[in-house]
């Protein structure tokens, strides 16, 4: 808190998140925020009690942020994979700054398009099942602007703390409603003990695996490769350049807790979806979830994003050439092609395991349930909760250390 400069990113990343859950209080207007939780189940351990909980309870209260980022989060992902097919995106994501700023306009848009399609299906169930107290055309409108409001309002604040703050905005937000739903799922664990709906054995018991599902995730976000790399001597007028040793350091879990998040946006759509369209309930009979389906296609989806944001985030070609460019290069390999597919494989191979391990976390909840018996419903923050919570807290504190370094302070945690 010494350094100013520091000191005002905290304070600003903290008002933001301040103004996340004052929103999370305020209703939506013309709706009946606890008979529509009723008809949605939330307290039964099903796929909305899962978005309530990245929601910070919003949804439960059906306030303006009971959407939550979800929208934003698809949006960012659908253009990803459209910067893969279509040129004319892959070409504005190689211009640097500019090109970066134009996809995120599109990105935007794709917001306030999904927004509104789950604004409009949300407002049509919630007139189907009379909890709307103005059904006509103007009340359902401003259920509908309200929420795709809020939506937009939250990522309007992820963007802002990432720019001028500290952390991960969008992931922040995510961290801060697992957090505030923590005290009241803790209270819920301990009258249900009471009541003898759970034992205090199972409890502990899942106490102690939350203790070890922390130290694990730590150890594998932490973990990483050290790549050798030795920069050659140049000899610029009198001045000798180079000559030192350093190294590259590819993590196990180079991806961090994006797959998850963006795994559990994709997924959690189709369902919701599910919900409000009969149509589609064939979804659902198939992917229910915590179903054997639902977890299955979970586990390919996280690994699946866990190689594609590694892909997009870390470019050995480019890496590979920046290294020749400087007079750097791997001991026992040539500099250029040969380091970019050694890079390549290395990662590759590190990856896997760190991708299996997010996977198995992230279908943890259902595994605990039925070692200790605790009812799914009691779990939310176990699992991707708990991944979600500490992998963000560990970038973020890297964040802080990295500004502590960078002004000689000796850092965060000594």
């Amino acid at each position: 808190m010494r350094i100013p400069d520091l000191r005002r990113k905290i304070i600003y990343t903290a008002a933001m998140l301040a103004i996340f859950r004052v929103g999370s209080f305020v209703p939506v207007p013309g709706v009946n925020a606890a008979a529509l939780a009723e008809q949605l189940g939330i307290d039964g351990g099903n796929i909305f009690g899962f978005l309530n909980l990245f929601t910070g309870g919003a949804l439960a209260r059906f306030t303006i942020f009971a959407l939550g980022v979800s929208p934003y989060i698809t949006a960012s992902i659908v253009l990803n994979l459209l910067t893969i097919v279509i040129p004319k995106l892959e070409e504005l994501s190689k211009e640097g700054p500019e090109g970066r700023k134009v996809i995120e306009q599109y990105t935007r848009y794709a917001t306030v398009l999904l927004a509104f399609i789950q604004a409009f299906a949300t407002t049509m169930m919630a007139r189907s099942w009379g909890v709307t107290q103005v059904p006509g055309f103007f009340g359902l409108a401003l259920i509908m602007l309200t929420l795709v409001a809020g939506t937009m309002l939250l990522m309007w604040l992820g963007e802002k703390i990432t720019e001028k703050g500290i952390g991960n905005g969008v992931s922040l937000l995510i961290f801060m409603g697992i957090v505030s739903e923590m005290p009241g799922n803790v209270i819920n664990s301990i009258q249900a003990a009471r009541l003898g709906a759970v034992s205090v054995f199972s409890l502990i018991l899942y106490l102690v695996l939350s203790v070890v599902v922390i130290a694990a995730v730590v150890l594998v976000v932490q973990g990483q490769r050290r790549i050798p790399v030795q920069y050659a001597k140049r000899v610029v007028g009198r001045r000798v350049y180079g000559g030192q040793s350093t190294h590259i350091p590819l993590k196990v879990n180079q991806a961090g807790v994006i797959p998850v998040i963006f795994a559990s946006s994709v997924l959690t759509f189709p369902l919701t979806l599910t919900q409000f369209v009969p149509a589609l309930s064939f979804i659902n009979k198939w992917f229910e979830y915590g179903s054997f389906g639902y977890n299955l296609v979970f586990v390919i989806l996280v690994i699946f994003f866990t190689y594609f944001y590694t892909a997009v985030t870390f470019n050995p070609v480019e890496v590979a050439n920046n290294m020749k460019k400087n007079g750097g290069y791997i001991p026992g390999l040539r500099p250029g092609r040969p380091t970019a597919e050694y890079l390549d494989r290395v990662l590759t191979r590190i990856t896997l395991p760190g991708a299996i391990f997010l996977a198995i976390i992230a279908v943890l909840p259902f595994l605990v349930a039925a070692i200790t018996r605790v009812p799914t419903n009691l779990l939310y923050f176990g699992g991707t909760g708990i991944l979600i919570m500490v992998g963000v807290a560990l970038e973020t504190m890297q964040q802080i250390e990295a500004h502590l370094l960078l002004r000689h302070y000796e850092g965060f945690l000594k």
